[in-house]
């Protein structure tokens, strides 16, 4: 346990209505009580209530000066989020106010908390697993409603309960290995080497299956990309406001506007989606529009689905089919943008440039068509992802997995080589280990100090 008392502002510091000091360790109450008067001057009551609300205000414990009227919460270890004594002191917002009060907090004893230290103290308090405590920053950063869901579900204990029912498991084949090396003399056999094999390649399929997930849950973190291309002055920008419901990109009647890429995030049904508009492909002279074009072509390999718009009011030319050559190993959704406009060619002859996954036709000048183009996005793109857990896996927790899996392999090849069951405990032992990153139990200092690190001072 911790001996010294911390203190921080939890919440964002600028202009708004409220602010929220914490107050986290042994000397929580000796602290608060020494800046914090009840109406008219009064100290707080030795029998502080735990979880009521006391109105007053904060003085500086030097000068008594008053620094801001406050409301207080006290809460009494071990039923609080650090499972230490804590405080958390409601001042008014601003720039000023939460800095005086932190200011008295630290003058009456407190020290300046770290990033995550209090969800830290939580951890090694055992309020919260290593996954919950990295989940209360993917519910601060969540960017969309899936990933604040999947992140409330690890917050939940989601992931923590899928590696211990792993762990469980791992634990039972063990005990049953050493048992076998603990009573040799034994004439029925604790544990044939054929059923072990069988245990174990079940288990090394539920790491997988978790394992696999992580491409799913990096989907719903980073957003789906996807590209925008098409000719010059096809309505490609125009389709990128539309999208986003907003002026982002210019729009004029003049090819070639766009000379660069230009790369925007939406939330479509509920999940994240990057929208990059390209620059208009065509051959050029102008040194800058070809170095547009260049970055267009690029960001084309990083798309994970590709709008490709053709202007239905103008004929097919080269242009499109260079395009469409450059589509060929892509998801491709073909958009016969302008469609308001009376066509000039037939939309086989589209299909026959490309071979999309579906087509839609749509306006995006008068935003027709759109609601049908999103719903087309998610189905192709999130059909394939197989998101069925409720929580997310990180890139630590899937390198976590790859290296438990590799321990568990390794104990199929001992148990097929014949050697002695000592050598199958280790590799199992190094299995169990590895889970326990992910939990927090085996957990080297510098990864837990590196995670708490990207957290917020105050969180």
């Amino acid at each position: 346990m911790y001996t010294d008392t911390i203190a921080a502002i939890a919440t964002p510091v600028g202009k708004g209505a409220l602010a929220v000091i914490r107050v986290s360790g042994p000397e929580t109450f000796n602290i608060v009580r020494k800046i914090f008067r009840v109406g008219k001057g009064k100290k707080l009551p030795e029998n502080l209530k735990e979880r009521f609300v006391y109105y007053g205000f904060i003085v500086d414990p030097e000068t008594c000066k008053v620094q801001d009227e406050v409301t207080l919460i006290f809460y009494r270890a071990p039923k609080s989020y650090t499972t230490e004594d804590m405080a958390e002191i409601i001042c008014h917002g601003g720039f000023v106010s939460p800095q005086k009060v932190l200011s008295a907090c630290i003058k009456a004893g407190a020290r300046l908390a770290e990033p995550g230290e209090f969800t830290k103290r939580a951890l090694l308090g055992g309020r919260v697993d290593l996954t919950e405590a990295e989940a209360v920053l993917d519910v601060i950063e969540a960017r969309s409603d899936r990933e604040h869901e999947l992140a409330l579900g690890q917050l939940s204990g989601g992931l923590k309960r899928k590696i211990q029912q792993i762990a469980d498991n791992l634990r039972e084949v063990l005990m049953l290995i050493e048992a076998s090396i603990d009573f040799p003399e034994e004439e029925i056999e604790i544990l044939h080497p054929q059923k072990a094999q069988e245990r174990i390649k079940l288990i090394i399929k539920e790491i997988e299956e978790l394992a696999n997930s992580f491409s799913s849950t990096k989907v719903i973190r980073e957003g789906i990309p996807i590209a925008i291309v098409g000719k010059p002055n096809v309505g490609k920008s125009s389709l990128l406001n539309a999208l986003l419901k907003e002026e982002r990109a210019i729009v004029t009647e003049l090819p070639g506007t766009t000379r660069d890429t230009i790369e925007e995030e939406i939330t479509i049904h509920g999940y994240p989606v990057r929208i990059i508009d390209t620059a208009g492909i065509r051959k050029t002279d102008d040194p800058v529009e070809k170095i547009g074009v260049e970055r267009s072509i690029k960001k084309l390999g990083k798309a994970q689905l590709v709008l490709f718009v053709v202007d239905i009011s103008r004929p097919l030319e080269e242009e499109d089919s260079y395009i469409a050559s450059l589509l060929k190993d892509k998801e491709v959704i073909l958009v016969i943008n302008k469609s308001d406009l009376p066509p000039a060619f037939d939309t086989e002859d589209a299909l026959k440039l490309v071979n999309p996954k579906a087509m839609v036709r749509t306006s995006a000048k008068l935003h027709q068509g759109i609601d049908q183009l999103q719903q087309l996005i998610i189905d192709l793109t999130l059909s394939k992802q197989g998101i069925q857990n409720d929580f997310l896996i990180n890139e630590r927790h899937f390198d976590v997995l790859v290296k438990a899996k590799q321990a568990l392999e390794n104990c199929i090849e001992t148990l097929e080589s014949g050697l002695s069951n000592e050598f199958v405990a280790i590799d199992l032992k190094e299995a169990l280990n590895r889970l326990g990153e992910i939990t927090g139990e085996t957990t080297p200092d510098d990864i837990l100090n590196m995670i708490f690190s990207r957290f917020c001072i105050g969180k």
